[in-house]
């Protein structure tokens, strides 16, 4: 599995931000905790279809030297399409709407 970083060119309250992402959810969480940032700063079904976490450019220098792939514009928006969920539902919901069926 691998954690993703793009670009940090989103200007925001004066610093530049990224998207931090994973092929796992599960595996964002646990890099996104390394990384010391707080759970409540993900971003994830429901509220976006697409888990990920937005960090600063400082973060994301941290990311890359904790084993993070950088990657561009293109390739942070085929992660995107991989692990986005439809309706921003969580996959477990989706489960769970399958298994009551």
């Amino acid at each position: 599995m691998t954690v993703y970083v793009d670009e940090a060119i989103w200007q925001w309250k004066g610093r530049k931000w990224c998207h931090l992402m994973a092929d796992d959810e599960a595996q964002l969480h646990r890099f996104a905790n390394r990384l010391g940032i707080h759970r409540l700063s993900y971003q994830g079904p429901p509220k976006t279809s697409a888990p990920h976490y937005d960090i600063t450019s400082f973060e994301r220098d941290r990311a890359l030297r904790m084993g993070a792939v950088a990657c561009g514009r293109a390739e942070i928006v085929e992660v995107f399409r991989r692990v986005r969920t439809p309706r921003g539902k969580s996959r477990m919901q989706d489960q769970r709407q399958l298994l009551s069926a």
